[in-house]
């Protein structure tokens, strides 16, 4: 990969993890704002349109930032490459500080856009926190969305590396695709715990949004720990799934290599 400034690499994951973010969120926004049943409740047919909207947003956004950083559009994904890959440790807080910010802005338009649905659904801003961040399905249980968060994480980590390593299978133009359907099974199969985040960037910039926007129960303001889980569990994860993926698949190559 050529050798670029780092604030073109910011920009690109700035870019990059705001596409993620503005398809991700839009697609819940769409099924939570716009719902025919009880309010708030998310229809048939409107949990699969959720992980296919995150899919396709991962998909576009690292099609929109691959040939500049390989778009990481994840801090665990970039923390992983660095503990794995020789990606400079120097990089990994202004890679992820962008990504932050990426899903800030993405958050803002998204809240922009649907501004008259979120007047007429929710208009004191007390119950659609969840468009734009992740949130326990079990509060008194926040461990269990922490191991939800590592699994998660790990599976995603160890399937990069899999569809990234030109020893196994190169996938070359098809591996934005194929990451995009790992998150979409990801979500189908781990998504309901804590709200599928499996990376800090898109929960924790969303929530500085709501938090900053007046959003009530945030999970940021409102005293919780909630905004930990989907930071730690995912960075811890990440590590994890691509150590498992070295360990396994990656050392077998090698050995045959």
């Amino acid at each position: 990969m050529p050798t670029r400034p780092l604030f073109a690499e910011l920009i690109a994951e700035l870019v990059g993890t705001f596409i993620l973010l503005l398809l991700g969120q839009g697609s819940v926004a769409m099924v939570v704002l716009f719902s025919t049943g009880t309010p708030g409740e998310v229809v048939s047919g409107g949990y699969t349109n959720i992980v296919i909207g995150w899919g396709l947003g991962v998909t576009f956004g690292i099609y929109a930032a691959g040939k500049i950083t390989g778009a990481h559009l994840n801090p665990a994904v970039t923390v992983a490459l660095a503990c794995f890959r020789g990606f400079p440790w120097r990089k990994v807080l202004p890679y992820s500080i962008a990504q932050i910010v990426g899903a800030f802005l993405a958050s803002a338009l998204v809240y922009w856009n649907y501004l008259p649905a979120f007047r007429a659904f929710d208009a004191t801003l007390e119950k659609t926190a969840g468009i734009f961040t992740t949130f326990p399905a079990f509060p008194a249980q926040l461990s269990a969305g922490f191991l939800d968060q590592v699994v998660g994480t790990a599976l995603l980590l160890f399937l990069i590396f899999a569809l990234t390593d030109e020893r196994n299978q190169p996938s070359g133009i098809l591996t934005p695709i194929l990451v995009g359907l790992v998150v979409v099974a990801i979500g189908i199969s781990f998504g309901r715990l804590h709200g599928y985040a499996i990376n800090p960037a898109r929960d924790f910039g969303p929530r500085l949004f709501v938090a900053l926007a007046g959003f009530r129960n945030n999970g940021l303001t409102d005293g919780s720990l909630v905004f930990l889980v989907p930071i730690l569990g995912p960075l811890l994860g990440g590590v994890l799934g691509g150590l498992l993926y070295d360990r396994t698949i990656g050392r077998t190559l090698s050995d045959q290599g």
